[in-house]
């Protein structure tokens, strides 16, 4: 068994109540004597049960019933509120609420907010046939695009330099 196994068995152990079988129970006490952590920390589950187990509840003040039943007596004798105060917790919450949808209203129908305007965003991707500046990414993309035979061409023209070069200086 391992330490994680073990560990989670260990309550078990410090508070006394064993497994029924006695093969498990020699191999966690095999382990116990072989692991210092997992025997450190049995003893201090064994030092925190025994603390509990001396413990005491605190006994209440012996006013404590006649207080309670005091007060009680004096919450059914209280008058029942108005109509009005059941309904005063809902209405601040239905206002509230009410609020913040205008609000949310106001800020997107005014705004010009992607959220509200679907046609303002467009999901189609440009054309070819529009035109492009020189320069940008998509210019020198298209530019590349139709002169290919030419800059193939010049690739030939530097295989040629090379080989120019090496018959030159031999």
């Amino acid at each position: 068994m391992n330490c994680n196994q073990i560990r989670e068995l260990l309550p078990d152990l410090a508070a006394g109540m064993h497994a029924s079988t006695p093969e498990p129970t020699i191999e966690i006490e095999k382990h116990i004597a072989s692991c210092a952590a997992c025997a450190a920390h049995l003893r201090d589950l064994q030092k925190t049960m025994a603390l509990l187990d001396e413990w005491q509840a605190p006994e209440p003040s012996p006013y404590f019933d006649t207080r309670f039943e005091a007060r009680l007596r004096e919450e059914m004798a209280r008058p029942a509120a108005g109509w009005l105060s059941w309904l005063r917790r809902p209405a601040w919450a239905m206002s509230a609420a009410g609020v913040v949808l205008a609000g949310a209203l106001v800020v997107g129908i005014g705004s010009k907010s992607y959220i509200f305007q679907t046609e303002a965003i467009s999901t189609n991707p440009p054309s070819l046939g529009l035109p492009v500046e020189p320069g940008t990414a998509v210019g020198d993309l298209q530019a590349l695009e139709r002169n290919d035979d030419l800059y193939a061409d010049f690739d030939m023209l530097d295989e040629l330099q090379v080989q120019d070069d090496v018959t030159a200086n031999p």
